[in-house]
């Protein structure tokens, strides 16, 4: 919600002012302190605030006041820090120019344009402490801090309780009615059905939970009503029963609807029972009798345990069938099966959308094609196909009609009625903690299907100001935590994993990006260039540029919106404008041209407050010469075709996380006054970088670090580069280092000595760099899980793998290697825990060890472009675990040939072993 992140942000923005060597400015301590206790107490109220009007088509009057005043001190304190900058750099330029007298007249000029009464605010020996008249800046705090005194007083008079109540009595109806309701005509594969039955059914005698987990609307119920209505269910079971337990549940409630169920007792009987004697009388009814009980829509593990007590263990094969959106407690519920349910493929959508709209009777073959169009738009999603088949049915069937329908897809699915899509979706964003409400709206500023990085998403998040430090740990850290738990509650979904088993990118399903958007709309989060705004477009502090806005639109736009904090477009597009002075965000990295650079570099310079810079420049000098102004700098990432000497400021930044300059960032040597750079944590693109004593010591906690060599220096035995300290960076995990052809300094790279925390290791080198220097000291590595090779040589054509060596492997790449012959192993197992193996343009290696067959963890092997003896010798290895293992392999061995491929080696293909 826009309240917390509000909050959040500003309290993260104190804290940087308060811990910065060099702060910005001088705030009035004793109103800071009361900001930190209002901005305490209202995360403390919002994190047990329930609006008391959730699905209601307006914000909640409450959270938005609180957000404005969160916003409004914000305004207050960047703005003075702008104003400051602004008269520093003026008094600054007069003093080169024109002397002492024309400082006097810029002060003067100042003063009345920020409406102070007497010059003494701007005055090099003043202090706001000291002040017996408040100058503007301790008035504008008062005026917050009086505002957020209000807001608590109307806070501690909400009961919280009394809100909740009034909540669940609109909305909460535990009923067997609504619990097996026919949902209509759905589809499930014979697979599916039979795989749950079967754990219905086993001989395992204890009493079992089968969890059903997927995101709202997927058909988790429908799923489980089908089930629950087979006929070899009922007869399986003495006893059936069903209850709805919904967000906010009521365990008396279920329990009388279970007890109702159960005896075939009115539940008007039942009205007069407490909590404890309904308990009681379901028990001893379940008692010595085999039962399925299921457990709809239940949000968390308190609902389970306040309840699964009355659910007697007979040990006579009893189960209880539960539905959830959280992946998280199905897990908590069975920690060794549950059903995911998935979207339906393109063929399902059909079937189901036309037995909706057709029944029994078949499509005319004109209306088909469109209508397929229709399905597969709904993107998989059963709650989606349903409402469209609905509207489908009961109009006129032609293909105007249909055509209307397809080309309108989203406001059809997002009617609002009873109906609504997005009310069933909105449960689970009405039921997720408030830290992570601002994080999953944020999805939505992102392009339709598009893949998300999660470590861009993460940056973002952070320089926006949404996370807190939590337990020591790093805000990457806690940001890729919340990223997982929005999986686990199937709101964002996982679309491509890392060679390691980490999550790379994500997407958000249609459906959930419009309930970002529309939530987000309505709480004034962020503002989509040309769309409509329920709170207008000049108070906006986020901005989200489309790629499909025009140049004009655009313009016309941006130039009301002074209040901008945030600029996201990722195709580059951003035409700056000078009223923009208070920007802390420009995201705009994904593009491929260089036609809207001048914005980016003349007008860099005056946004004093920028926490994320993430652009394409063609120089980077503009860029750098305002690193005296960016005071909060968190994220610079800079694609730049040139090489660039980067300013001794950027070690006075100690609130840098993340540096990304590509391939050409020549860092200077760090000044004497320089601080400790804490905070930061990847650095990459560093050109020649020199790992000297005084650099180790100014970047301890640095995470990631990718580093590229060129040139004549560091010759013969020479540690010019000092690489043997880089051991000393105790928390590396990440380590990319490679050197152009021009570079001679082999010798230095010989003495590297790696960081035993490294978790991922790629060397990329000159032809002449032999591999056998290095390998024994990676393979002694313990927590080395991913490890690429690109190019260097082996002397000796030969690689041999030792006993005990990369202990906690899981990829293994190696590239353009051909000097690589013979690939051997003085050990009876290799790898324990290699799960990808990729070969790529390896053209002279004659074999792979045999013992990769016998490693218990391996999945999949790729060969890309290598000699006809070593695909020969993998097809063998195949041979050999099929024999022993049978035809069902658990990996998969994927070789692409060259185009004059071979038609011997394309015959190679089989069971486990494709050949394209």
């Amino acid at each position: 919600m826009a309240a917390y992140a509000a909050l959040v942000s500003l309290m993260n923005m104190i804290d940087s002012i308060k811990n910065h060597h060099s702060p910005p400015i001088s705030l009035h301590k004793p109103q800071i302190q009361s900001l930190i206790e209002y901005g305490i107490f209202l995360l403390e109220f919002l994190q047990a605030y329930k609006s008391p009007v959730p699905n209601h088509d307006e914000a909640d009057p409450l959270e938005m006041r609180i957000a404005d005043a969160a916003y409004a001190a914000e305004d207050v304190i960047e703005s003075h820090i702008v104003h400051k900058n602004q008269l520093t750099r003026s008094i600054k330029d007069a003093t080169y120019a024109a002397g002492r007298s024309e400082v006097t007249k810029i002060r003067c000029s100042f003063n009345c344009f920020r409406g102070t009464k007497d010059s003494r605010n701007v005055s090099s020996n003043h202090n706001d402490d000291d002040d017996d008249e408040p100058n503007k800046l301790h008035q504008d705090m008062q005026n917050v801090i009086e505002e957020m005194d209000r807001i608590k007083r109307v806070a501690m008079e909400t009961n919280a309780e009394e809100v909740v109540v009034l909540c669940d009595q609109r909305r909460r109806s535990v009923s067997s009615s609504i619990g097996r309701k026919s949902t209509g005509t759905m589809v499930f594969s014979d697979h599916v059905l039979h795989g749950i039955m079967e754990k219905l059914v086993a001989d395992e005698p204890g009493r079992q939970v089968i969890p059903i987990t997927g995101m709202g609307g997927i058909g988790k119920t429908a799923l489980a009503q089908t089930v629950y209505s087979q006929q070899v269910i009922k007869e399986r079971f003495d006893i059936c029963a069903w209850a709805t337990i919904f967000e906010h549940y009521n365990t008396r409630e279920i329990l009388c609807e279970l007890v109702s169920q159960a005896t075939n007792k009115d539940k008007k009987q039942l009205s007069e029972s407490s909590e404890e004697e309904l308990g009681l009388e379901l028990y001893q009814y379940l008692s010595g009798k085999r039962f399925l009980i299921v457990m709809d829509d239940m949000w968390n593990i308190e609902s389970w345990n306040e309840i699964q007590y009355f659910f007697p263990n007979n040990e006579n094969n009893s189960r209880i069938m539960v539905t959830t959106r959280l992946s998280q407690l199905s897990s908590q519920l069975n920690s060794h099966y549950s059903h995911q349910v998935e979207f339906l493929d393109e063929a399902s959508s059909w079937i189901l959308l036309s037995k909706i709209v057709f029944g029994d009777e078949r499509c005319t073959l004109e209306l088909e094609k469109i209508g397929k169009e229709i399905a597969n738009n709904c993107r998989g999603l059963p709650l989606s196909i349903v409402v469209v088949g609905g509207l489908l049915k009961n109009m006129e069937q032609s293909q105007e009609c249909w055509a209307t329908i397809r080309n309108n897809l989203t406001s059809v699915v997002n009617l609002d009625n009873d109906q609504d899509c997005l009310k069933l979706l909105k449960m689970s964003y009405n039921h997720l903690p408030v830290h992570l409400k601002p994080c999953f709206l944020y999805m939505g500023v992102f392009e339709e299907d598009d893949a998300i990085s999660v470590s861009t998403l993460v940056k973002l998040w952070v320089c926006e100001g949404f996370l807190k430090p939590i337990d020591g740990r790093s805000l990457e850290t806690i940001g890729k935590g919340f990223v997982k738990d929005l999986i686990d509650r199937n709101l964002i979904l996982v679309d491509e994993l890392g060679s390691t088993g980490n999550i790379k990118l994500v997407k958000v399903h249609d459906l959930v990006r419009d309930l970002c958007l529309n939530q987000a709309k309505k709480e004034g989060f962020y503002h989509v260039i040309g769309e409509y705004s329920p709170r207008g477009v000049n108070i906006q502090r986020r901005i989200v540029i489309r790629k499909t806005i025009s140049k004009d639109k655009l313009l016309d736009d941006l130039q009301c919106m002074s209040h901008a904090r945030s600029v996201i477009c990722e195709h580059g597009k951003v035409p700056l404008c000078q009223n923009f002075e208070l920007l802390r965000t420009i995201h705009a990295y994904k593009f491929r041209t260089f036609e809207y650079e001048r914005y980016v570099n003349c007008l860099v310079s005056g946004y004093v407050n920028l926490r994320q810079l993430a652009v394409k420049a063609a120089n980077m000098s503009s860029i750098f010469s305002s690193f005296n102004h960016f005071w909060n700098l968190q994220t610079l990432i800079v694609s730049c075709p040139c090489e660039s000497i980067g300013p001794t400021e950027m070690w006075k930044m100690p609130q840098l996380r993340h540096i990304d300059f590509g391939r050409r960032l020549l860092l200077p040597d760090p000044p004497s006054d320089a601080g400790v750079m804490e905070n930061l944590v990847v650095l990459e693109g560093a050109l020649n970088f020199k790992c000297d004593k005084e650099v180790v010591k100014r970047i301890p906690n640095i995470k990631k670090l990718r580093i590229r060599y060129s040139g004549s220096k560091g010759m013969d035995d020479d540690d010019y580069y000092c690489l043997s300290n880089i051991k000393f960076l105790c928390k590396l995990e990440s380590l990319h280092i490679s050197s152009w052809y021009d570079f001679s300094g082999n010798a230095s790279l010989y003495k590297i000595i790696f960081p035993r925390t490294l978790k991922s290791l790629t060397l990329d080198m000159e032809d002449h760099f032999e591999w056998e220097n290095v390998l024994q000291k990676i393979g002694s590595l313990p927590l080395l899980e991913k490890f690429k090779l690109w190019e260097g040589c082996f002397g000796t054509g030969k690689w041999e793998i030792f006993d005990g060596q990369f202990p906690c492997l899981k990829y293994l790449g190696l590239f353009s290697i051909p000097s690589l012959k013979q690939w051997t192993a003085e050990a009876s197992s290799i790898f324990p825990r290699l799960e990808k193996l990729r070969l790529f343009h390896i053209n002279g290696l004659k074999n792979i060890p045999s013992e990769i067959g016998y490693i218990p963890t391996i999945q999949k092997i790729w060969m890309d472009f290598c000699g006809e003896l070593v695909v020969t010798c993998a097809k063998e290895i195949v041979e050999e675990q099929m024999y022993l293992q049978g035809d069902d392999l658990p990996f998969l061995i994927q070789v692409r040939l060259p185009r004059n491929r071979n038609e011997a080696l394309l015959n190679l293909a089989g069971p486990n072993f494709e050949v394209v």
